[in-house]
């Protein structure tokens, strides 16, 4: 099946650019360094998407103030990428002096309940504006905060980053922490910077199977033309979910996930049998020594989990919950130390080529309440270069939706994305459906 995309005339206009350096200025000499976790993820970029409605200190002028503010606590935003000659490798490292992160004005043609009836795929990615690293990477901004007015005073606050300087919890606490200064609220998570958090253990064991097939996985010479879809689930449909699968053990995240997997893969394969997918889970509490939800860096686990899709739905959930709620803390030790041992190769492409989903519907990403009681109505989370097979966000749902309600962000190539979208097995959960492609 072939699809074509349709093209309209953008309704998201960028008309201003600037730079918003921190209130306060940064020691000289002060640096950050990166983790080997935070190099292997070098190929990807972080794209967070929140939607408020009007409010009176909603502003993009305070906005813009209240951001100058917050930077004083995240140096290593405000900097710039060096090369660390000092360590005789020539690694990347942060030299923070306040060169200030990229902030981007736009206005949208339409009011905020039209645009998050109407808008495609394309038209969300436009409300996160990135700029790859051209050639001289001291000049360029790793952070880019987009405001973007729409017609009825409402207002979406897009943060891009690379995934190099931040998983995408890392952006949901900076946003939270923003709109704690923004309220002149004491800030709840305040940044920790510790890259020696995640540098191996005294006696390493560097061992990562699944990694290491992956980094022999030469990248597509033409890679497919990817699009996206968002599935709202109620609470009310995620229980149904998880009723049908009739195991009182399995987690929201389970039911949506093994869902989509087998959904995804039906289309892909001429017959189901055993197949796997990548699993990204972030583990700042899977740790003895839990880390901060404000642990700067990145702190995702990547590992495999394999099924026979043909045995069913109840199967994959099954094997879904069993490896998920089985992560040992030596494994993700084997892991970041096997990362450590190859950190001067190319990184290589972590999002894909196989299948992946990322779990992150345990991480808070509506407590970014820049009014008191004003919380995003939706929030939006993409990766960037995730190419392949695809990718699978699953993140929690709106709060007026119900604990159990689940966002899921669906990537895949264009023409596997027009049949996902229209899957009956899916619609029989009655999401809604948002950000479609224009087909």
């Amino acid at each position: 099946m072939t699809v074509s995309v349709e093209t309209r005339r953008s309704r998201v206009t960028v008309y201003a650019k600037s730079t918003a350096p921190s209130l306060t200025p940064v020691k000289p000499g002060k640096t950050h360094e990166f983790t080997a976790l935070d190099h292997s993820m070098s190929r990807h970029s972080v794209h967070l998407v929140c939607y408020y409605r009007q409010a009176p200190t909603v502003t993009m002028t305070a906005l813009k103030e209240s951001l100058c503010d917050v930077l004083s606590y995240y140096p290593a935003m405000t900097g710039r990428l060096v090369k660390n000659e000092g360590d005789g490798c020539g690694e990347w490292m942060v030299k923070c002096n306040d060169a200030g992160v990229r902030m981007v004005d736009a206005r949208a043609d339409t009011t905020l309940d039209e645009f998050l009836a109407t808008a495609t795929d394309e038209e969300e990615r436009q409300l996160a504006y990135w700029e790859d690293v051209g050639s001289d990477p001291y000049l360029w901004s790793p952070y880019c905060i987009q405001f973007t007015d729409f017609k009825d005073g409402s207002m979406a606050v897009g943060i891009s980053c690379t995934h190099f300087h931040a998983d995408p919890t890392c952006v949901a606490v900076f946003s939270r922490a923003w709109s704690e200064t923004h309220r002149r609220a004491l800030v709840t998570c305040p940044p920790f910077f510790h890259p020696w958090a995640f540098y191996p253990r005294k006696n390493p064991v560097p061992s990562s199977p699944h990694l290491s097939e992956k980094s022999t996985i030469p990248p597509p010479l033409h890679p497919p033309a990817m699009s996206s879809v968002t599935f709202a689930f109620s609470a009310s449909s995620v229980r149904q979910c998880l009723a049908d699968l009739q195991l009182s053990n399995l987690s929201p995240f389970d039911a949506l996930a093994s869902l989509l997997w087998l959904r995804i893969s039906s289309y892909k394969r001429a017959s189901l049998g055993t197949a796997q997918l990548t699993l990204a889970v972030d583990c700042r509490r899977r740790m003895s020594a839990p880390l901060p939800l404000g642990f700067y860096g990145n702190a995702l686990h990547f590992f495999g989990v394999k099924a026979d899709l043909s045995s069913g739905w109840i199967h994959i959930a099954s094997e879904l919950n069993r490896h998920v709620s089985g992560i040992k803390e030596d494994d993700v030790w084997s892991s970041v130390e096997w990362l450590h041992e190859r950190s001067k190769e190319k990184a290589f492409q972590m999002y894909g080529p196989e299948l992946t989903c990322l779990a992150w519907d345990n991480v808070p990403v509506y407590n970014a309440e820049f009014s008191p009681g004003a919380i995003p109505v939706h929030v939006g989370c993409r990766i960037g270069n995730a190419q392949g097979e695809g990718l699978v966000v699953i993140m929690a749902g709106a709060p007026g939706e119900g604990e159990e309600a689940r966002t899921v962000i669906v990537t895949l190539p264009t023409d596997l994305t027009a049949q996902i979208y229209r899957d009956e097995a899916i619609l029989k959960y009655r999401p809604k459906i948002m950000f479609s492609p224009n087909i």
